[in-house]
């Protein structure tokens, strides 16, 4: 079955990788052109963080699909351990910096706090399918890649661009 081959995914998981790992490389430009701005904000350098992490987390998650020869359930406990491991994290940076002033409630739950669990839980969810061997298997990581990806160039945008306004 498709979803619960991880050689099935071989694909996916380098396309992932590669554009994961550049847009890392886009978020440490947009830091250190614009530190200084940064650091005047108080929760700018976790949302820094957060964004990090955001991107990292399917390169991770990429890179566990691509081990040769792994068990089927061995990438299930790394998966459902790897979407905890991101969510505690990013909840935890989130909770740490709070949102700026110029952030709504609503801003921040649609480029901070939603991205995360739905993120993270559809990687977890991705683990979870892999050990019942159903309920999606794989699948569940194409919507944590586009959330990761596309919260995270919402976050990029902001320290970039946003910044300087």
């Amino acid at each position: 079955m498709t979803s619960l081959s991880a050689a099935a995914w071989g694909g996916f998981a380098g396309a992932v990788a590669a554009a994961t790992a550049a847009l890392v490389g886009l978020l440490f430009v947009a830091v250190s052109i614009n530190l200084r701005q940064i650091l005047e904000f108080p929760n700018l350098p976790g949302r820094a963080g957060q964004t990090l992490i955001m991107f990292v987390m399917p390169l991770v998650v990429s890179l566990l699909v691509l081990v040769p020869g792994q068990s089927r359930a061995a990438l299930g406990w790394e998966l459902a351990a790897t979407g905890l491991v991101i969510v505690g994290c990013q909840l935890l940076i989130g909770h740490r910096t709070g949102r700026s002033e110029q952030e709504t409630e609503a801003s921040w739950l649609l480029t901070r706090l939603l991205p995360t669990l739905l993120g993270g839980g559809c990687v977890t969810a991705a683990g979870l399918a892999l050990l019942a061997a159903g309920g999606g298997g794989l699948y569940w990581l194409v919507p944590a890649v586009l959330i990761a990806i596309l919260a995270g160039l919402v976050n990029a945008w902001v320290l970039l661009v946003e910044i300087l306004r």
